[in-house]
Order: C-alpha cells, then structure tokens, then sequence
C-alpha cells in the first residue's frame, strides 16, 4: 500500500478548493461541460478588449481557444493591477548572485514595460515580428518579455547558458531580426560574456536589424555601429505611456525551443489567451495562491518553467514573484534557504534534482536558516522519488507543508497532473489526480486502456487552453511526434501507470523504459531504489545494449559527504536493487562517480551517460551541459574501468 499525506486540516480550511469533495465537483463539471468550464473562467478570469463568443474550434490536432476575441497578455499581467491597491505591491523581488537586491511594484513595472515598448516601436517592430531574448536572470528579462507581449512582437527566449552555435540555430529557424542581450551575466563567481556569445552568432544572421544590450556588469564589449543599441539610451526619454495592442486570442505569444531526437530543435509555439488562463488557473488551483503570498520558482526564465511560473502565471495573478540569478549552492550550499529566510517565501517551487543536490550537501545547511514561513513546497521537471520527497517534507517543510509534484510539459504550457493541496492526499512519487478539465489515460500499443497498476502509455484524450499549437514552421513534424500514434490523443511521450485510487505515478520518458531479459524496466524505479539506500545521493540509470538481454542496465551514483566509494560498496548497492525491485532489476554495473552531468537548470543528462556506455564517448549536443569537465571525468573513468576488466581477464 502506497504511503499518503492528507491535506494538513489547517491548510484545508482556507484553501482555495478545501477538501476531496469540492476536487472531485470542480473536475466533474469540467468534464460534463468542459466549453462552459472554460468559457467561464474565461470571462471572469481574464481581461478582455474585445470579448469572444466562440470557446473551442478544434480540427484534431489543430485547436482554437476563445478565437474571435481580442486580448493582451502584458495588460493581464500589468495594467489591470493598477487600478487598485496591488499597484504598491512588489510585483517583482531580485536578488542577484552577489546580493544586490531591487524591487519592482507594479506601478514600476508598467512604467518600465510602456517605455521599452515604446522604444521598439520607434525601432519600427510591429506585431507578428519575432525577436530573441539572450538575458540573464535580471528584471529586464521580464521587461522584454511583457513589452513584446504589450506590442505583439513574438518573443523567444534563449536560455542564457547556451552557446553562440544554439543561438545562432534558433535565430536562423525563428527568422528573428531583434535581439536583446545584456554585456553578461553572472554564474558561480564568473561574468558569463554574452554579448560576445551574440555578436558570433549574428556574423552568419544578416536578417537581424537590431541588437539591444542592457549593461548589466560593465563588461567591456564591442558595439557594432547603427546595429547595436544600449538598453538605457532607449529607455531615456522613451514616453511612459503605450496603450496594449489588442491582439487576436490565438495570435502567438512566443515560441520556446525544446531538444528534438533529430537534434535540430522545436519551436514550440504557444498562443495568448488560452496559455495565459491556464497559466494563471493552475497558479491560483495548484499553489493555492494568497495576496500576501511570496512565491519563488527557483527555475531560468529560459525554461517553460520559467514563462509560466515566474512571470505569465504569476504576474496574471497578481502575485509577488521571486527571481534569483545565481547558482543554488553560490557561495555555500546554503544560498537557497538564506534566501527563503530572507525574504520570508510562502510558496518554494524547485526541481527533484535541486532536491537531490540539497540531500548530499547534508542537513545542516537548511538548519541554519528559519524555514517556518513556508507554507506549500512544489516540485518540477521530473518524477520525484519517494525518498527525496520525504526529506524535501520534513527537513524543508518541517512535516507541516504539503508538496505539489507537478507533471507537465514544454508543450502542454501549463501544470496538467498536480494535488490541489487542500484538497488532494499526496502520495510519495505520484503526481496524483488530473487538474480540472485535463483528461488523462494510460493505455497499451493499441490505444487501449490499460488496466489499474499496469504500465502504458500516458496520452491526453480531450484538449486543453494552453496547448502548443504547433512547431514553428514544421507542422508536419507537430502531427507526427505527438498525434500520429494514438489518433485523436495527444502522446505524451512518457510512461505512466495508474493505481487502483486513480493517481498517476509518471514513469518518466518512454525512452528511459529499457527492456531486460523480456522485462520492461522504468529506470525513475531504479534510480528510486538506489536513492533509498542511505549511502547514495543521487543516481541516473541508462541502458545499453547487451547480446543475450537485449538490454543492460548501468546505474551512475553519487554518495553522500561522508562516505567512501568503493568496489565493495557497488557490489552492495547492486544486491540492494535486487532486494528492493527484484532479481531482474539488479544492475549488470554500478558506476559510484564524483558528479552527474547536469544542465544549468540542474536536470540529469541521461541522454549523455547513455551515449557513454554505448560507445565510450560523446558526440551529442553539449550545449546545455553545466560543466563539462563532468564528462571528461566520467569518460576517463569508464577507460580506466575498462583497462582494470580486460587485465583481470
């Protein structure tokens, strides 16, 4: 029997949707009406500057959300907390890696917005331009992003830790002819030189007009004459007044670039109105969002993660949003808890991998911060495992939080599959119950369902507002990857099963399920059995192929501050996933390593290991790769592996 955490009664009380029975009335009436669901919250939730009458078009794959209306997200976001009191209110908290603060209420923020969307417009960009956004985590990344939304520009958003080369990709696919940048930013200690980062990737992209820098650390850069513009002499004289344009419901918003398997990446387009409720519903449903709440998303605004729930959702909500540019563990492991002690944070949402991070660092950096004004922990990016959710409850929370793991995707825009923390029991490693309106199955090879505790297929059968609608400039590419499979359903992409309660415990990635001996194997199981074993901290299991299995299960672990690595402890933790999961599951290796690859949001690279056990080498894109001095060791260590196996033969 599954371990579960009910709601704490307290937090049941006030919360928005409090207890099981209003869960269960709220998702029935979406799914009996699901057009008169969403039209509703439609028309009460958001501010419209031409109202819709049509709810829903949908030609499968292709939807249509409230498409003869007309809307601004930036206005949502923005213009219409002026009118009272929030105004005054911190709309904006930054801290910067070396501490400086500054905060933005939201009569600042508007000033800002109006004026540097008055400065593209006299750069002459109008609404369908398209324009790339290479900033660090600072408020003027926020900035562009409503600015471009107030006019119409469609904005993509370059994660800050990718290369001149990934720039240079996504300018030339979007057909960009605006950049902003800044002259660097911060990580670790280090200037991170991304103007020069542009000014590579702008030699072979004659189509870009225009680069804005902001000058954030006066690193010395070159400005190019009549192209490159600093930020500030826009700003200064730029009129603060500039009425939102009202924009189609269906116009794009921005298109995010996600890894494809082909290695050229997808743009993933998502449109206005439909993205922006479900982005502000599922903050209001899932974080259980309160005026006076400090809510902090620990995620790069590169990321979808970082669009939705740091600044979309958020600020359509009203909410005081906290961006941190540094590093979690700069200059000690504790940087995070300093900062919810610091600013007093209500609502903390962070990755599994961050959690797993802050369990090898050791207990005793959060317990020197006061952690007592969190209320509701949230996790993201991954399946968490059962015993990092434990410890994020009980060290982070104090055993008083609940915690919402959230499943959801670049593509679907917003959270999907999260418990409504005063209304749903938690169940450790399940992301729980489907959110209003969502309707999910797990199902087999042929489209059908697949019975209680059976792994299959996690498809999406009915659409939602925050759908993508399409990859850009690639629609056939949009039909094949995600609704070719199982006509009519969205395929997710990931393997799932369901309980005999209804949960959806998320097996990660269909390619992450490897098959031994006949046995179909989710590596999130094992990686969950290696992390239980009191030595290990963190662990990414990878297949590879093996003449007699068909496949050969190799786990990479990390161990905790205190111990030792060591043959001997590989052999124990080999018997101990043997015990925990079954014979079949007892890995053919066990790699104890000093660090995993990791990107700069913090996500494990399995892709990368897999290519290491498979031919000793990597020659995949390392672009977001944090360190890659990580691979250059794990990559000296399976050599010297290999020697060590070959003598004793």
């Amino acid at each position: 029997m599954d371990e579960s955490f009910a709601p704490p009664a307290a937090f049941q009380a006030q919360a928005r949707v409090s207890g099981i029975a209003a869960y269960q009335k709220l998702y029935a009436e979406a799914l009996a009406h699901p057009e008169a669901f969403w039209g509703d919250l439609a028309r009460r939730q958001l501010d419209w500057l031409q109202p819709f009458t049509r709810v829903l078009d949908w030609d499968s794959p292709h939807a249509q959300w409230f498409a003869d209306g007309k809307i601004n997200a930036c206005y949502n976001c923005v213009d219409r907390h002026l009118a009272g009191w929030r105004r005054n209110k911190a709309a904006i908290l930054w801290e910067g890696e070396n501490f400086e603060q500054r905060i933005l209420t939201y009569q600042e923020l508007h000033r800002k917005v109006a004026k540097f969307a008055n400065a593209l417009k006299k750069l002459g960009y109008r609404a369908g331009d398209r324009a790339i956004i290479y900033l660090p985590m600072i408020p003027e990344a926020a900035i562009a992003m409503l600015a471009c939304a107030r006019i119409g520009l469609i904005h993509s958003v370059v994660f800050a830790g990718f290369s001149a080369e990934a720039l240079k990709t996504r300018i030339d696919d979007l057909e960009a002819t605006l950049v902003i940048t800044a002259d660097a930013g911060r990580r670790r200690g280090r200037e991170i030189l991304l103007k020069r980062n542009v000014d590579a990737a702008l030699a072979d992209c004659p189509g870009v007009r225009r680069c804005i820098v902001y000058q954030h650390l006066g690193a010395g850069i070159e400005m190019k004459p009549e192209r490159d513009l600093w930020w500030n002499d826009l700003m200064f004289g730029s009129s603060e007044v500039c009425p939102a344009e009202a924009l189609p419901s269906e116009h794009p918003l921005y298109v995010l670039y996600t890894s494809g398997t082909t290695g050229k990446p997808k743009g993933v387009v998502h449109t206005t109105a439909g993205y922006l409720l479900q982005s502000q519903m599922s903050m209001q449903w899932v974080f259980d969002l309160r005026e006076e709440d400090i809510y902090w998303c620990t995620a790069d605004i590169g990321w979808v993660t970082g669009h939705s729930y740091i600044i979309y959702g958020p600020l359509a909500a009203g909410a005081t949003t906290l961006m941190y540019e540094g590093a979690p563990d700069w200059p000690e492991p504790d940087r995070f808890w300093r900062i919810i002690e610091k600013y007093r944070v209500n609502l903390f949402y962070t990755s599994p991998t961050a959690i797993r991070s802050f369990i090898r660092q050791g207990d005793s950096w959060p317990q020197k911060h006061d952690l007592s004004s969190l209320r509701l922990l949230g996790s993201v990016g991954e399946p968490i495992n059962p015993a990092a959710w434990k410890w994020y409850h009980e060290t982070i929370g104090g055993g008083r939080c609940p915690i919402v793991d959230t499943w959801w995707q670049t593509e679907t825009g917003s959270i999907l599959i999260a418990p409504l923390p005063g209304a749903v029991a938690a169940k450790p490693g399940s992301a729980t119950l489907p959110l209003p309106g969502i309707v999910p199955d797990v199902v087999d090879a042929a489209g059908q369902p697949v019975p209680a505790g059976q792994q299959g297929f996690l498809i999406l059968r009915q659409p939602w507002p925050s759908m993508f609608r399409t990859l850009y400039r690639d629609d056939e590419r949009f039909r094949e990857n995600y609704w070719a499979r199982f006509p009519g359903a969205y395929f997710t992409g990931d393997a799932a099963r369901r309980d005999a309660d209804g949960y959806y415990w998320v097996l990660g990635r269909v390619d992450d399920v490897i098959n031994v001996s006949g046995h179909r194997l989710s590596t999130m199981e094992v990686e969950s059995a290696m992390v239980r074993h009191p030595a290990v901290a963190e662990a990414a299991a990878v297949g590879r192929p093996h003449e007699l299995k068909g496949q050969a299960l190799v786990v990479f672990a990390t161990v905790k501050g205190h111990v030792q690595r060591s043959p001997e402890l590989a052999e124990e933790l080999r018997g101990w996933v043997g015990q925990e999961i079954g014979g079949f599951a007892r890995p053919d290796e066990i790699r104890l390593v000093e660090a995993l690859p990791k990107t700069r949001s913090g996500k494990i690279m399995r892709r990368l290991l897999r290519e290491l056990v498979t031919s000793a080498r990597v020659a995949g894109d390392t672009t977001t790769l944090e360190d890659y001095a990580v691979i250059l060791q794990l990559s000296q260590q399976g050599k010297e592996e290999e020697e060590l196996l070959q003598k004793s033969e």
